[in-house]
């Protein structure tokens, strides 16, 4: 089955910067056929009108905890909240369904505002990949390895295995990808970090963990081993070009040449950052060095939303803020950090991330008839200044339409919405007790 979608300006995102203007694009399960400007001469079994919209690569967001959901906008401006009440609140109260059915909706959420690709790390996440499959969003999933008991082990570390055994049930599958996923530099031995990236590399799978994030994270570091955690990190031998380091907010010119070295890549979550004080990640100076970097919205309740839209506007706004140039990072780049940048996160720039023929048909058509998209001079700026979520009129994923007409094709946001809803009356009784922080 053959689908050409036309009358749509095409940004293909590719090595050249192509776009076309009056372009089309020729697409199968197989993945893309065929993209170019003007007429497409080859059949189609389906033909769909652009309407002068934008069609563009799947959106990709390289970080985020897709279950958290029910704790969107809880104590967004509470202090210290991860150790106050998220971390107790998760030991007490979530279960497999209540993963399931979350990620069932973040999926849909996620599907809805143009990301095509997600990468997770939470608890019970074989329930978050069966989740991701069913919808039909393409995944990278990993199970929180941390020094505690959490609400899926009763020992620290058990993570570890649980994370094995998902990668041994999951791995080459075609959307669903698993990974090593460390909580973060400060909540694991090294031992136990230098474990857990032995582990990817037996399954040549990525590693992914939090760094350089928490003020006293910093302090803990310098005061016990008189190292930032990059350093600390490299020093363990866990940087590589499989290792995605999250959020690396406090970073020094030697921490960033290590990420060059080693060719780690970095997961840049503006907006979560910001909101929680935590500071502005220094982006600029790490593409400059050669570091990889992509968007991610972290979890809906640090971030609030798990659209990449929002992410566009801030890390442009703040990072031409921190360096005072109006000039620094224009929005094509941007754009690009949200495609192709993370897909080369991901390790996955041949499959997916630009439009492109032999890539993956994963594809965004966005309107461009509502009042926020008109004029429309340059369309790069319209996607990072202008657009949002509601402006995602089409969505495919390999191939499969899963959004058309800005609602979903296979399910309905309502009928997620009243399955997690199910799910939430013991979460929502236990979290009473934090009344006073939410």
């Amino acid at each position: 089955m053959r689908t050409l979608i036309e009358n749509a300006m095409v940004l293909t995102m590719d090595g050249k910067g192509q776009v076309f203007p009056q372009g089309y694009v020729l697409f199968g399960e197989e993945g893309i056929l065929e993209a170019g400007d003007g007429i497409c001469r080859q059949d189609a079994d389906i033909r769909i009108d652009g309407k002068g919209g934008i069609l563009m690569p799947g959106m990709v967001n390289v970080h985020s905890h897709i279950p958290m959901i029910p704790f969107r906008t809880m104590g967004d401006d509470c202090p210290d909240r991860l150790r106050r009440f998220l971390f107790p609140l998760e030991l007490e109260a979530m279960t497999p369904g209540l993963v399931y059915a979350a990620a069932r909706y973040a999926a849909c959420e996620l599907l809805l505002s143009g990301v095509t690709s997600v990468l997770d790390m939470y608890y019970f996440e074989d329930q978050a990949a069966r989740a991701c499959e069913e919808i039909g969003i393409r995944a990278w999933l990993g199970e929180t390895v941390i020094g505690q008991e959490t609400c899926d082990s009763k020992v620290p570390y058990g993570g570890l295995k649980i994370c094995e055994e998902l990668i041994q049930k999951w791995q080459g599958h075609s959307r669903i990808h698993p990974l090593v996923a460390p909580h973060a530099a400060n909540t694991s031995s090294p031992e136990m970090l230098q474990a857990a990236y032995r582990l990817s590399e037996k399954y040549q799978v990525p590693y992914t963990l939090h760094a350089s994030e928490m003020d006293y994270e910093m302090e803990y570091f310098k005061e016990k081993y008189g190292q930032t955690p990059i350093a600390f990190l490299h020093g363990l031998g866990v940087l590589g070009e499989r290792t995605i380091a999250v959020h690396c907010i406090h970073m020094s010119d030697s921490d960033i040449r290590l990420l060059a070295e080693t060719n780690t890549k970095v997961a840049h979550c503006a907006g979560s950052n910001t909101k929680a004080g935590k500071g502005v990640c220094p982006v600029l100076d790490m593409r400059k060095a050669g570091v990889e970097v992509g968007l991610g919205t972290d979890g809906p309740s640090s971030g609030n939303t798990l659209d990449l839209f929002t992410q566009f506007k801030m890390a442009a706004s703040f990072q031409k803020t921190k360096y005072h140039d109006r000039s620094a990072f224009p929005a094509k780049e941007i754009v690009e950090l949200g495609t192709m940048g993370g897909a080369r996160v991901l390790g996955a720039q041949d499959e997916i991330g630009s439009i492109e023929a032999a890539k993956q048909a994963d594809l965004v058509l966005l309107e461009t008839k509502s009042a926020n998209m008109f004029p429309l001079y340059n369309p790069y700026s319209a996607i990072v200044y202008s657009a949002n979520a509601s402006n995602v009129d089409s969505v495919w994923v390999g191939g499969r339409q899963l959004v058309r007409g800005r609602r979903l094709v296979e399910t309905s946001l309502q009928k997620e919405r009243s399955r997690l809803q199910a799910e939430m009356p013991e979460f929502e009784r236990r979290a009473k007790k934090y009344h006073d922080m939410i």
